[in-house]
């Protein structure tokens, strides 16, 4: 396995850079073990509820829950212990959110035995998808021995091959990604089941927008153990988890209760570029390339042999993604993609989410239309300088956030600098600098595809279609 050790830079514009490896030996040795004890899944009057049970060195335990409401078409598989493995992995993903507070050095899983090969997969998961947040706290650590996995049962599950029906779950958050997927999938005659995770407004509208009922989605609603919360409040570890390796098994769970055979995330190709300029530690470790294909050998070797999973929008750039969603405008008054605003349904104007989705939209919308969107232009407000900056690539790193690559930031600039006289220019856009890009360059960077993808040859000419049409 790869050893990478961590070497933060000195310095991190707007991201909150602590110095916790002092706190972090401590901490493990305070707390030397973390219990994956067990799990349960209980059939109730108007759904199933998903009970996983975890502890800390038996000082704190932790109890999350997921509850999956009843829908006309949700059955029960037949295969009884299937479904149970299924369930399992899903408390393999959750116990990270637990474990990093203290990072114990010596994690047992009581539930099943797992095979070297998967042992070594899930390190690689928890590492790479802790990335961030080793970054974050200035934790040095190699993947070698952040972590012994251990586990403390015979049970063994297995992979199963099962009749899947052609219906594809496409994942939706809210955004213009998963509406950008929804949308064409529809419009090509695929049959789509929406799957949310935790229902906000923007995704509820979204499904509606694409004409789909509430009735015919599927929903996950999750919560976290407040004990979590409160450890965070005095003082234990904090930070990002990989929540899309989390929706993969989630999404798994969702294929085998609905019997639907495709699995089409809305991953584009900027996710695989590395958040800190020089690392390799990645915001969007969960949405790239690398784990989809690690996901797909491990869903086909250890869990199903029929099901399909893959990001829809992988061959597509963020620019193409914004160029699409920018024909569907019965989403854009729906759509939002600022989490800091998530929980009021509304853009906060202040983060690097907000600005770089105005960036990348601009091309492609005449400015009142933004405007009409986001409630204000946000070219005009200083105060983002220094988030251009990061989104540009002049800062050590860029911003955790899920955002595009530097180079398609640069090059929406330019586009959109091209549209104003000199004298006309808006505040962030005499600021930033960048080469001149030709409307030949432009239709060539909307028409080329990106060749790292999983998609068979129905979605690929979907896809195709779409940015020749």
């Amino acid at each position: 396995m790869q050893n990478i050790i961590f070497t933060p830079t000195k310095y991190v514009p707007r991201l909150k850079h602590t110095h916790h490896q002092q706190k972090f030996l401590q901490l493990r040795e305070e707390y030397p073990f973390f219990e994956y004890q067990n799990y349960t899944f209980t059939e109730e009057a108007d759904g199933f509820r998903i009970h996983f049970n975890f502890n800390l060195a038996n000082k704190f335990s932790f109890s999350p829950e997921t509850y999956i409401p009843k829908k006309s078409f949700i059955q029960l598989p037949e295969n009884e212990s299937h479904l149970r493995w299924l369930v399992f992995h899903i408390g393999m993903v959750e116990l990270i959110s637990y474990w990093k507070a203290s990072c114990s050095p010596l994690v047992i899983i009581r539930c099943f035995q797992l095979d070297d090969l998967q042992i070594a997969w899930w390190k690689k998961l928890y590492f790479n998808g802790l990335g961030e947040f080793f970054y974050t706290n200035n934790i040095q650590i190699s993947q070698e021995n952040f972590m012994d996995l251990r586990c403390d049962s015979s049970k063994k599950g297995k992979a199963v091959k099962t009749e899947l029906m052609p219906v594809t779950i496409v994942p939706v958050g809210g955004g213009k990604d998963s509406a950008v997927t929804i949308e064409l999938l529809k419009q090509a005659g695929v049959n789509v089941l929406p799957f949310i995770v935790n229902p906000r407004k923007a995704s509820l509208d979204t499904v509606k927008a694409a004409g789909i009922a509430e009735e015919q989605t599927i929903i996950f609603q999750r919560t976290i153990d407040p004990q979590l919360l409160r450890l965070n409040q005095s003082g234990f570890l904090n930070g990002h988890t990989p929540f899309s390796a989390l929706l993969a098994f989630q999404s798994a769970l969702a294929a085998l209760l609905t019997g639907a055979a495709d699995l089409a995330l809305s991953n584009e190709s900027s996710a695989s570029e590395s958040t800190v300029h020089g690392e390799n530690i990645n915001h969007q470790y969960s949405k790239s390339i690398e784990f989809e294909q690690d996901f797909r050998w491990y869903s086909e070797t250890y869990l199903f042999k029929s099901l399909n999973y893959f990001s829809f929008l992988r061959p597509l750039s963020e620019l193409q993604i914004a160029w699409l969603f920018s024909r569907f405008d019965h989403y854009h008054q729906v759509f939002k993609s600022c989490n800091v605003g998530s929980k009021t349904d509304s853009w906060c104007c202040a983060c690097p989410k907000c600005l770089f989705t105005y960036l990348i939209l601009s091309p492609f919308l005449p400015s009142d239309r933004m405007v009409k969107i986001f409630g204000k232009n946000l070219l005009q407000e200083p105060v983002l300088s220094p988030v251009m900056k990061e989104l540009q690539g002049k800062t050590a790193s860029k911003p955790f956030e899920c955002v595009g690559t530097v180079d398609e930031v640069n090059f929406s600039i330019s586009l959109l600098s091209s549209k104003y006289r000199p004298d006309e220019l808006p505040i962030l856009l005499k600021q930033a600098t960048d080469t001149h890009h030709s409307a030949a360059s432009l239709q060539n960077t909307l028409e080329t595809l990106n060749n790292q993808h999983n998609l068979d040859d129905q979605y690929l000419r979907i896809i195709l279609d779409a940015i020749r049409n």
